[in-house]
């Protein structure tokens, strides 16, 4: 159903683990304004993030039956840690975006409206994560528990993130948000 063409070379794979780190390190690199609720906000999305994938691969609850493979590095318990680093990325730059967009909004609000970012986002990656090998469905593609399933753990995070951080705004946060919709957009259609 997704046959995508392979453009990219599988060298250039085996460094997402790196690119999610320095992205990662770039963007915080930029925080305006460190607080003990900032640590909370970044801790929560990594290991909220990392053991909802955990409990999801061991038990096809959370977002369907599926297993990783080797692209993002190695696994503890079959699932990659970094797994809990793309958590991090998504939930900060996604929330900052919406700070941006909707800086009067209520913080409900943008939290609803970044989780639904977060989602959309996923609805784009998965075929191309699919192709590249980063992770495999056990019915070639995901389920609509999935984007339930991505729903349900984004809007929590994004509520921590917009009650404590509803303020900050990061241009290369932004930034890698919507670099990484151009980017699995455009491998997406090609």
């Amino acid at each position: 159903m997704w046959a995508l063409p392979c453009p990219l070379h599988p060298d250039f794979l085996l460094l997402t683990p790196l690119n999610l780190l320095l992205s990662l390190v770039l963007v915080l690199w930029h925080h305006p304004q460190w607080s003990r609720a900032t640590y909370i906000v970044l801790i929560s999305s990594l290991v909220v993030g990392y053991c909802a994938e955990l409990f999801g691969v061991q038990t096809g609850l959370l977002f369907g039956d599926y297993y990783y493979e080797q692209v993002l590095g190695p696994k503890l318990w079959d699932t990659p840690p970094m797994i809990g680093v793309n958590w991090i990325l998504l939930t900060y730059s996604a929330g900052v975006l919406v700070n941006h967009l909707a800086p009067k909004w209520h913080w409900v609000a943008k939290a609803a409206i970044a989780a639904a970012a977060m989602v959309l986002l996923d609805v784009v990656i998965e075929p191309v994560a699919v192709q590249y090998h980063f992770w495999q469905w056990a019915g070639g593609h995901p389920p609509m528990q999935n984007y339930i399933g991505w729903f349900a753990i984004a809007f929590p995070l994004q509520l921590l993130f917009m009650k404590t951080q509803g303020f900050i705004l990061n241009k290369v946060a932004i930034a890698l948000f919507i670099l990484q919709w151009a980017f699995f957009l455009s491998l997406f259609l090609a």
